[in-house]
């Protein structure tokens, strides 16, 4: 009996490694281009194609911009800090105050930029995938 059940667990287990393998080669006969595996005869084979390129070139221009405005935050952030430092030099209280509180809002503006820009950059992103998915359909 013990014996049946293990027969009947090897069974399955082969079947569902014969199914994986099945659906693995017709998954990967949809995407042209991979190492090893025939291209799909398909006439949209090379749309999809088109649109991965696409959206590759998309995605290293938003990936550009954000790298751009990151520099630009680093080097804001490094001027906010020397000016930091150059507050040690203020000898009057009332001036330090306002030093203080001006680099304050500043920092606040430069947090408040830098999130703007992540959603511009978002709201981008997700308009081109939108774009080349209704391009595809």
């Amino acid at each position: 009996m013990f014996d049946q059940f293990l027969d009947n667990v090897r069974k399955v287990t082969e079947t569902n490694v014969q199914l994986q393998q099945e659906l693995l080669k017709r998954w990967a006969a949809l995407w042209p281009g991979l190492p090893g595996v025939p291209s799909a005869p398909h006439a949209w084979a090379e749309r999809v194609r088109e649109q991965h390129q696409k959206w590759a070139e998309a995605v290293n221009e938003i990936v550009q911009r954000q790298r751009q405005t990151q520099q630009e935050q680093f080097a804001a952030g490094l001027k906010h800090l020397e000016q930091a430092f150059r507050l040690g030099e203020v000898k009057d209280v009332e001036a330090l105050r306002a030093k203080t509180l001006e680099l304050w809002q500043k920092a606040f503006q430069l947090v408040q930029q830098a999130n703007e820009a992540q959603v511009r950059d978002l709201q981008a992103a997700v308009g081109k995938w939108t774009e080349l998915v209704t391009k595809v359909a």
